[in-house]
């Protein structure tokens, strides 16, 4: 299935994308004490779980909506974690002036730094040094701590994606990432959850592209991560209690734009694309903070 957190004409709710592509059906229109966002999907009881995907197999045309007619909210819900994974992929660690990682470079963004998919994410007036990071992401299903490697893909609930949109000169201005990886509204989450069961075992071999304006600037594939999904789940349960609805983004290949000669930054009217093999696209355009104030 394909899952996203959904608005229309203001109503959120929770969609899962019909077989043509073309529709979501708006499941709490068909069960109205259905939950509207995906981390309350995730953390319902498996048999609402269940009920709901039963009514989406057989969902009348009436609870079909458009593509066109929906807004997408980011893939969050209040109180999960976002964990990311810096220098994950070989050549983005080449690229860098660090040297790969042993252990999982980790570090935290929060929900209020995040748009969704089809928003506009937003270069501040602060700084000109918006750079770009393709990267796939992991939802947590099933909560654990100390889970061992080999029963780790068991607490996935799907994977989705992300631009972990970074702003360079706050980023470097300490030896903690934090402060440069959560300006607000600079990344972006989604489309849609897609479970694992569409895709290969630990979303492993997919060709992964962050597009510039239609230009590939990223392309490797997820076999390259130095972590891989199993693994990442087991050595951050070593320290970390992985709820329901978490997620955690497993890194950005080489070519970001920092590293550039010369360095290429986002700009308002830019498009940037996340691209995915068998997960999808995240697509959103670069407007400017000023242009936000007028509006």
């Amino acid at each position: 299935m394909r899952i996203a957190s959904l608005l229309t004409n203001g109503r959120p709710f929770l969609g899962v994308r019909t077989p043509t592509g073309d529709a979501f059906v708006d499941v709490s229109s068909l069960l109205e004490s259905a939950p509207r966002e995906l981390g309350a999907y995730l953390r319902a009881p498996k048999s609402e779980r269940e009920a709901i995907e039963r009514i989406v197999r057989d969902a009348p045309e009436r609870s079909r909506i458009s593509v066109k007619d929906v807004t997408y909210r980011p893939l969050l819900s209040a109180g999960s974690k976002v964990l990311c994974l810096g220098l994950n992929y070989v050549d983005h660690a080449n690229e860098s002036p660090y040297d790969p990682p042993k252990y999982p470079v980790l570090f935290a963004r929060f929900a209020t730094s995040f748009v969704g998919h089809e928003q506009p994410i937003v270069r501040p007036t602060l700084s000109s040094h918006f750079d770009y990071e393709a990267e796939l992401v992991v939802f947590i299903g099933r909560a654990g701590r100390n889970i061992p490697r080999e029963r780790a893909l068991e607490h996935v609930a799907g994977y989705s994606l992300m631009n972990d949109g970074s702003i360079r000169d706050y980023q470097m201005r300490t030896p903690q990432w934090t402060i440069g990886k959560n300006f607000d509204r600079t990344g972006s989450l989604g489309p849609e959850l897609v479970t694992p069961d569409e895709l290969p075992e630990g979303a492993h071999g997919l060709r992964i592209r962050g597009l510039l304006n239609a230009k590939v600037m990223q392309e490797a594939n997820t076999a390259d991560m130095i972590f891989g999904v199993a693994h990442t789940i087991a050595l951050l349960s070593e320290a970390l209690t992985l709820e329901v609805g978490d997620a955690i983004a497993m890194g950005t290949p080489g070519g970001v734009g920092f590293v550039r000669k010369p360095p290429v930054f986002l700009s308002p009217g830019d498009v940037f694309e996340v691209e995915v093999e068998r997960v999808g696209t995240l697509h959103n355009r670069v407007v400017d903070e000023s242009e936000l104030a007028k509006s």
